[in-house]
């Protein structure tokens, strides 16, 4: 069974969290919005109690090194709301900058608020992406029935979880799960994680992939 994970919107805990996949091996795609990424990390705003803070642009590159990142929209915007212009530059530039930012290819892309229509899955295609994520729950995730419909097994944190990846293996298929790192709100949600991250790599049904991986075949 191939296991992939993706990750969104570029906040300070991915610090902690990229340092913790490194060191089970696990492979991971994050979703980033350039267009509010900074010369310094900026406050974003509060999750309950927690503040949320931005990475600043200069230290991606090495926080994000060896992983695969994925357009998730110039400023994270309700994407269906705008107007033909400002799609195509949500979508557009903020590909354009990530690639440069970067030097990779980024052929993913990730709905803001798991927002779109036609028109918005339209764009994203046309921009240059092989696929989008939702956060859709799907029995069988891959291949999807519209690459550009692509579901989730779970998020990271639903007591399904452990379920939910057995009924994945017992097909062979895929499960993918995502998140965001900023949910990680106490040491019991982190050490949590770590045991997923830990009991998938040494899992030998198991296998760590990338999603643009998926779509290369």
């Amino acid at each position: 069974m191939k296991v992939v994970q993706s990750w969104d919107d570029g906040v300070v805990d991915d610090l902690r969290l990229t340092g913790l996949l490194r060191h089970y091996g696990a492979t991971a795609t994050f979703n980033l919005n350039p267009g509010l990424h900074q010369s310094q990390r900026s406050f974003s705003w509060k999750s309950g109690d927690k503040e949320i803070w931005r990475l600043r642009q200069s230290e991606m590159a090495a926080i994000y090194a060896g992983f695969e990142i994925a357009n998730h929209s110039l400023t994270h915007p309700n994407l269906p709301d705008l107007s033909p212009m400002e799609l195509e530059r949500q979508v557009g530039e903020s590909r354009r900058i990530l690639q440069d930012w970067f030097q990779q290819p980024v052929l993913g892309f990730c709905y803001p608020f798991g927002s779109f229509n036609s028109a918005v899955k339209e764009v994203v295609r046309t921009a240059g992406h092989v696929y989008a994520r939702t956060v859709q729950y799907c029995d069988s995730v891959f291949p999807p029935v519209d690459p550009f419909e692509f579901g989730v097994s779970c998020w990271f944190a639903d007591p399904a979880f452990w379920a939910l990846y057995e009924r994945a293996k017992a097909g062979n298929g895929v499960f993918f799960f995502w998140g965001h790192s900023y949910e990680l709100v106490n040491d019991a949600m982190w050490a949590d994680l770590e045991h997923k991250i830990a009991g998938i790599s040494a899992d030998p049904a198991a296998r760590w992939a990338s999603l643009e991986g998926l779509f290369a075949g």
